[in-house]
């Protein structure tokens, strides 16, 4: 990569470490490598503008990673809320983006409310089904707030995402009921069960369980992000890892994301915007708990919170993630720092 991606690349990967998103930090830089050395992600993409209107874009990404094609999406999103109001990007032909949150927070930073969403390789089956259709397809939407911290609703559209399993092979612990299903579509708790065939289950887990509500979420990012923007949609998004190929017959090009931002004060005065944010987060924190020590949440909070501290006392590393880096570094002839994993 040339510097200027290298280090928007690096920002983004830092970022879910620091927010204490450990699936999606370095853990994920062994799987760019691969895709870039399968011919699969442009370190250096040319992208463009395919259409455009005051509010609106869709971008090429030239099959660069989603670590550098979102920000920049954004970023036109920003420019035309800054002219018009509001601003919105589709995205194809990119590749995975990380946490949907430092996209969001992009127009935060900007008084805006930021919104971003990816599909992603297809693991989930729709409700009814064994089959793999849909990916996690995390959302992601981020208000300002003015004397607090800003709400950040960022949630992938299945039980669990898929870095969920990757943490729990690494510390070689069960999945809870509820996640998944084996390839016969039993009950699974195996951390690896997507390495067997199995498959994730759609937000709110089962049938019995409502959980034709995240299939419909899933739907709705996937079809915002891919059938609007051109990308690959349903069970031909390429999968992230470089050992498995894309299918043949893509009805698109690559991942797909979508991304906006709107600026407040194209609704109303954002300091009053801002003062009623304060307020909403100061009754739901004292809306009466179940338990006197576990005290309502803001969507968000737990994330700022882990990240003040990992500020302060450094970020852990799984030691599966240190070995992976340490090769990786061996491989390329970087020389890491000494120090210790945890």
């Amino acid at each position: 990569m040339n510097e200027t991606n290298a280090i928007q690349a690096a920002e983004v990967l830092i970022a879910a470490d620091l927010r204490g998103i450990d699936s999606h930090g370095v853990a994920r830089l062994t799987g760019y490598v691969r895709l870039k050395e399968a011919g699969r992600a442009n370190m250096n993409p040319q992208m463009k503008i395919l259409h455009q209107t005051p509010s609106t874009a869709t971008l090429d990404a030239d099959e660069g990673l989603g670590l550098v094609s979102a920000p920049y999406a954004m970023q036109i999103a920003i420019e035309k809320a800054n002219e018009v109001g509001t601003g919105w990007v589709a995205i194809q032909n990119s590749n995975h983006f990380g946490i949907a949150a430092y996209h969001a927070l992009q127009a935060v930073k900007n008084d805006m409310i930021g919104i971003a969403m990816t599909n992603a390789s297809p693991l989930v089956a729709p409700t009814n089904s064994k089959e793999r259709m849909l990916g996690t397809n995390p959302m992601c939407y981020a208000f300002p707030a003015g004397k607090y911290n800003p709400i950040v609703a960022d949630l992938a559209t299945s039980t669990a995402a898929n870095g969920k399993l990757e943490i729990a092979q690494r510390m070689n612990k069960p999945i809870p009921e509820g996640w998944a299903l084996d390839k016969q579509g039993n009950s699974s708790t195996n951390p690896n069960v997507l390495k067997d065939g199995g498959i994730l289950l759609p937000l709110g887990s089962g049938a019995t369980q409502a959980g034709h509500k995240g299939y419909a979420l899933s739907a709705v990012v996937d079809i915002f992000s891919a059938v609007l923007s051109g990308a690959n949609y349903g069970p031909w998004v390429p999968p992230f890892v470089a050992f498995l190929n894309p299918l043949s017959d893509l009805p698109g090009k690559g991942i797909g994301h979508f991304v906006g931002a709107m600026r407040i004060d194209a609704f109303r005065d954002k300091n009053e915007f801002k003062a009623n944010i304060d307020s909403w987060i100061d009754r739901f924190k004292r809306a009466t708990p179940i338990e006197n020590n576990q005290p309502v949440l803001i969507p968000g909070e737990p994330e700022f919170e882990q990240e003040q501290m990992r500020k302060k006392n450094g970020i852990p590393i799984n030691d599966e993630v240190w070995n992976d880096l340490n090769e990786l570094a061996n491989k390329l002839n970087i020389e890491l720092p000494k120090v210790s994993a945890n």
